[in-house]
């Protein structure tokens, strides 16, 4: 096999293959792509990757780079590496939970998130937060601020959610798009209540077991630790390496399982998603629910999100320069991102650690558009402009 690559080996029964793996070229077809992500980790913009490509049905590339951490006797990453997704898991898990809950008519995406999270009606906090629907946080208009440190001044779940409802709007609803977590944890608390289930509980049995992603979790299990590389060293609040856990202090205080953070997985796994996306899978995402939800907002003016999803913003997209209007992807903190081209039937799947040892390297968002332009044109060696 071909350097630091592997199927994913946990001890558990293996996932179908799925989409369908034709790799064995990929180290010529995407040598410069390749490349690059071994140049960004000499240059110390993150210490290992892990990435998958899919096309036209099929798995193109699944390939792993670097190590655990930037020392040099530290693990290598394998394709069996598991990775905190960070806030990749809004869109693999909970707009996926909005997505099959809309589908089977449980949810009205223009009900008040205050019929549903009657803790939310604090008029205190702003007159207009009857405003606020799911519709708003899924598209991040509702007003609320982009994040705040919850995890500071709460320690237990009950108490960092009651400070999430609570939070007063930085904007009137509708007005203003900003990316917002409390938002996110929110919806996810709403979400939670129309299904009378949590995320962890119906994630895997709706989404994650029917596509066969077997390393993907909420808290991973003790058994998957050296599988994991770390997130950060984190000095000032917890005061332990994290590892196998959470890097989002709002969701460690969550308990790992929070709405816009906690979601660990492989590429592969992650590919798999993608390729639902794409293809429509075993009727789990119906296409004109990928439709709507992936569909660039009209309003704010200058909004780049879909629901639940972002697409490409101009004139610097972090799905680099190629992918089409159409496309829809998301960020993660940690140094991990998707993106899903419907019009060339390509997805790209990147997933570092750039967190380690601390969050003050920000160099992926120079690394990140650039690989993504060198998958495309390896791709389209007529020209990118083409369709795959």
């Amino acid at each position: 096999m071909p350097e630091n690559s592997s199927s994913p080996e946990t001890g558990r029964q293996a996932a179908p293959r799925f989409p369908a793996p034709v790799f064995e070229r990929q180290a010529a077809v995407f040598g410069k792509a390749f490349s690059l992500l071994r140049q960004a980790i000499a240059q110390a913009a993150f210490p290992g990757a892990s990435i998958a490509v899919t096309s036209k049905g099929q798995l193109i590339a699944l390939k792993a780079f670097g190590r655990f951490t930037y020392e040099p006797d530290s693990p290598l990453v394998t394709s069996a590496s598991v990775f905190d997704l960070a806030s990749v898991s809004k869109v693999v898990a909970t707009t996926s939970m909005a997505m099959i809950l809309y589908q089977r008519g449980l949810v009205d995406l223009e009900t008040p998130v205050v019929a549903i999270v009657p803790e939310f009606a604090d008029l205190n906090k702003g007159p207009r937060r009857g405003e606020v629907s799911l519709h708003m946080l899924l598209a991040h208009s509702s007003g609320l601020p982009a994040y705040e440190r919850l995890f500071l001044k709460t320690k237990t779940r009950d108490e960092l959610l009651d400070a999430a409802f609570t939070t007063p709007l930085t904007a009137d609803p509708g007005t203003r798009a900003e990316y917002s977590d409390i938002g996110f944890i929110i919806l996810g608390v709403a979400l939670e209540r129309i299904a009378d289930e949590s995320l962890d509980r119906f994630c895997p049995r709706e989404l994650f077991g029917p596509l066969g992603m077997l390393h993907t979790t909420y808290n991973p299990p003790a058994a998957w630790r050296d599988s994991i590389p770390p997130t950060a060293d984190d000095r000032t609040f917890r005061h332990r390496i994290i590892r196998g856990e959470v890097q989002d202090e709002n969701a460690s205080v969550l308990g790992g399982v929070a709405p816009h953070a906690g979601l660990f997985a492989t590429a592969e796994d992650v590919a798999t998603f993608a390729h639902t996306m794409l293809q429509g899978g075993p009727s789990l995402i119906r296409p004109e629910t990928r439709a709507l939800f992936t569909r660039r907002e009209s309003s704010p003016a200058g909004t780049s999100r879909a629901l639940g999803w972002d697409t490409p913003s101009s004139p610097h997209s972090q799905s680099g320069k190629y992918f089409s209007a159409g496309s829809f992807g998301h960020l993660g903190y940690t140094g991990t991102s998707l993106w899903i081209d419907p019009t060339r039937d390509l997805s790209v799947t990147l997933l570092t650690n750039r967190t380690w040892p601390d969050c003050s390297n920000k160099a992926i968002t120079e690394v990140r558009p650039t690989f993504h332009d060198a998958v495309v044109e390896a791709l389209a060696p007529s020209g990118p402009e083409n369709k795959i």
